[in-house]
């Protein structure tokens, strides 16, 4: 049975490193001794009943980890009485505190010792994939990934199929080349044969498209690698673009990578390092099989050139301008002739390493996302197959991998833990650090915090524990980083990697539970840390008053022209958001409300240039585009927030009246919200199909609508949503898993596990507090 483990238990590998001894690390163990036979049963039958029910419910519902933690529950669950909610008008407070206290006990449960809420954050369907072929590359596949561990992911795959035959961008999406195609190859590396029925089935999709060469750039960089496609089928990705000079005046500077998007340049960087040296995995009659498989037509006969620029229409999300076929063109007839074997090639090829060392090694081999994870493994492995770099890559694989009832996957970061934390704690009282930040803001506005102050202290405990203490590997800029001591990752410590709101929901974290008895959470983070957290924020604000997400806006936007991805949009430079700008803001008049003497005037000034910032990327119709999350629901939430940081509510603000009358009028029959990811790659509004709202969407609208203060001119809708959200809680306490809600890039959905539980506890703590207790 699969065991979940956490940093206490993980699996002590002698070539692990660790800052804070693995705090914050999500481990899935395969244990034959693991759970009692009627656990082992639930689990099959979990398993069955999502096989089942997987072409209408294609979001798994974290069911093993639940099965796991229901010894872990420390009260519970408590009786809520729907029944005398009734129809209409407020909510009874008793059946509201009964709602809170079976939702906070039942998440409690789910919190791991060292103080985080683990979760599924899997979603795309083309991270897997790639990790399988590095390790099928590097001839490492059968002594890395355990006889359970490939089931599993076949599972997952088998799993998520569409009907038609195909795999999606991610588990909702129709289907892509890029999903279908490298699913099929996953699933041959994994041992499944070419005459499975669903392989039939999905190969046919392919043919029927016209071959695996019409795959996006991405897609077809992993094939190569794999050897069943071209390298010369390929657009031109130059290593020596890193020798370019860096500085401005140059001109030429501004599009040196080093000024590109971290996760742009972090991909791009060792996908050049594999391109420039042209790294093949050795022939096997299994690759020689997937040339004959994946193509109509012989292999032989492939026009590459033509191939290059190929992409299926059911991909093509960002085509080329013209201006980078022309830069490709002339690159590949022109430039790569001259290039390749070169000792100007070797030196870029240098370069290349010198800086996916660094990067390793400042992340403890974690790296800041799986694709450039698993790149700079396969990197490591054709520098050196035998170097420590590539064994120290091994283990840390697993920080990856997450096991619930669909199957094994690969998740879009070592996990959400931060902040998830963070918000769950604001929610207590009146993705690890993602999550934790979130958990704890979520039940401390339930002001239920001195009930579940255990819970507390361990988040408390971990978002001490996760705060970056120390900076990277000097000289920074010789390795483009921005400074780093003071904030907050996403996830872990280890991982490190900053983010202007994930260093945010952390400080709001902290000041927060610095406001409860130390007795009952613990003692405060020392100011000092807390002021190079300011230090930080305040350095990520851009020239336009907005903030990015790790770095500063570097160069144009109008190089989003060279975005050569065909399926994402907006990599190219850190682009701001509303989401990270409203964070900043909240937190820097949170920091303020405590050390008013602090930084004073620059706190001010970075308030006011900052709201003019999300005041002027408001929508005609009142909303704000959501950029991590689905969508006009969530950024309008963030947009508020800010708003109501500086003292701007219904009351006194237009752009307030907006925001309110956007929402409402997209609030539906049964007084909840239920927003499509559709919104996110159309950005237009696009309503859930069905009659059921959805209780995330629900959560973010009522805590717009709550901070603005629209219950003081009208509570109606709030207590319609309120009534919405406690009819839809289930008997533990937990809350449905409904569609997908995460984003990144415009065009791919990703999973927020415990979102179902941290916003329906925060939107009602926040109702019961500021409406029920009105005057």
């Amino acid at each position: 049975m699969w065991r979940f483990t956490t940093a206490w238990d993980s699996d002590g590998h002698p070539l692990l490193h660790s800052l804070n001894g693995n705090v914050g690390r999500q481990v899935w163990v395969w244990d034959p001794a693991a759970g009692t036979p009627e656990q082992r049963k639930r689990a099959e039958e979990l398993r069955k009943q999502f096989a089942e029910n997987r072409l209408t419910q294609k979001h798994s519902a974290d069911e093993l980890l639940r099965m796991q933690c229901e010894g872990r529950r420390q009260s519970g669950p408590f009786p809520v009485d729907k029944a005398g909610m009734g129809s209409s008008g407020a909510v009874p407070a008793g059946t509201v505190e009964g709602a809170l206290r079976n939702g906070i006990s039942f998440y409690e449960g789910l919190q791991a010792d060292d103080g985080h809420w683990p979760g599924d954050y899997g979603g795309p369907m083309f991270l897997m994939p790639g990790m399988v072929i590095a390790l099928y590359t590097c001839g490492v596949l059968d002594t890395t990934l355990s006889k359970e561990h490939r089931a599993e992911m076949v599972r997952y795959l088998r799993n998520h199929q569409n009907e038609d035959g195909g795999y999606g961008l991610h588990i909702e999406g129709t289907s892509t080349m890029f999903g279908t195609a490298l699913s099929y190859v996953t699933l041959r590396l994994l041992g499944v044969g070419p005459d499975d029925a669903q392989m039939e089935a999905t190969r046919a999709w392919i043919h029927s498209r016209g071959g695996a060469h019409n795959i996006t750039s991405w897609g077809k960089f992993w094939l190569a690698v794999l050897g069943v496609h071209s390298w010369d089928g390929l657009n031109p990705m130059p290593p020596e673009m890193w020798l370019l000079p860096y500085s401005g005046w140059s001109g030429i500077g501004w599009l040196h990578p080093g000024r590109f998007w971290c996760h742009c340049r972090m991909v791009y960087l060792p996908m050049s390092y594999m391109y420039g040296l042209r790294g093949t995995c050795k022939p096997s009659p299994l690759t020689e099989a997937l040339r004959q498989e994946l193509y109509p037509m012989p292999y032989s006969s492939i026009d590459w050139n033509k191939a290059r620029n190929l992409c299926a229409k059911e991909d093509l999300y960002y085509p080329h301008p013209l201006i980078q076929d022309v830069l490709w063109w002339s690159l590949y007839k022109f430039g790569e002739p001259l290039l390749l074997g070169s000792r100007l090639r070797k030196r870029a090829l240098a370069e290349c390493m010198k800086h996916i060392h660094y990067e390793d090694e400042n992340t403890r081999y974690v790296d800041i996302g799986p694709v450039n994870k698993v790149l700079n493994m396969l990197c490591c492995w054709f520098e050196d197959p035998d170097s420590e770099a590539f064994k120290r890559h091994l283990p840390r694989l697993f920080d990856y991998l997450w096991v619930a009832e669909d199957g094994m996957k690969m998740q879009g970061y070592n996990g959400s833990q931060l902040w998830d934390t963070s918000f769950a704690v604001q929610g207590y009282n009146g993705s690890q650090l993602w999550d934790t930040s979130f958990a704890v803001q979520a039940i401390i506005s339930t002001g239920m915090g001195r009930e579940f102050a255990g819970c507390l202290k361990r988040a408390h405990d971990y978002v001490e524990q996760s705060q970056v203490v120390e900076e990277a590997q000097a000289p920074l800029s010789e390795y483009y980083r921005h400074i780093s001591k003071g904030a907050w990752p996403f996830s872990t410590r280890d991982h490190g990697w900053p983010i202007s709101d994930c260093s945010s929901e952390g400080l709001k974290a902290a000041l927060a539970l610095a406001q409860m008895d130390t007795k009952l959470v613990g003692a405060a983070i020392p100011a000092d840390r807390l002021f190079d957290c300011i230090t930080v924020i305040l350095s990520y604000q851009n020239w336009d008053g907005g903030w990015a997400t790790y770095e500063n806006k570097r160069s144009f936007e109008a190089l989003e022209v060279l975005n050569p991805s065909e399926t994402f949009g907006e990599i190219i430079v850190d682009y701001n958001h509303v989401e990270c700008s409203s964070a900043c803001i909240t937190a820097l008049t949170a920091f303020r409300r405590q050390y008013p003497e602090h930084r004073t005037a620059e706190i001010e000034r970075a308030l006011k240039r900052g709201i003019t910032y999300i005041k002027s990327i408001q929508r005609p119709d009142g909303s704000w585009y959501g950029n991590w999350a689905v969508c006009f629901t969530y950024g309008t939430w963030f947009g508020c927030e800010a708003l109501a940081a500086v003292g701007e509510g219904w009351a006194n603000s237009k752009h307030a009246k907006a925001a309110c009358a956007f929402l409402l009028g997209k609030q539906r029959a049964d007084g909840g919200w239920g927003e499509s990811y559709l919104s996110c790659q159309d950005k237009v509004y696009s309503q859930l199909p069905g009659e059921r709202s959805h209780v995330v969407n629900t959560s973010w609208a009522m805590l717009a609508l709550m901070a603005v203060g629209y219950h003081e001119v009208d509570r109606k809708p709030l207590d319609a949503a309120a009534r919405c959200l406690i009819r839809l809680q289930e008997e533990s306490g937990d809350w449905p898993q409904q569609h997908i809600s995460g984003v990144f890039n415009r065009n791919c959905m990703i999973t927020y596990a415990n979102y179902r539980n941290i916003f329906p506890i925060w939107a009602l703590g926040e109702y019961r507090t500021k409406v029920l207790q009105h005057k």
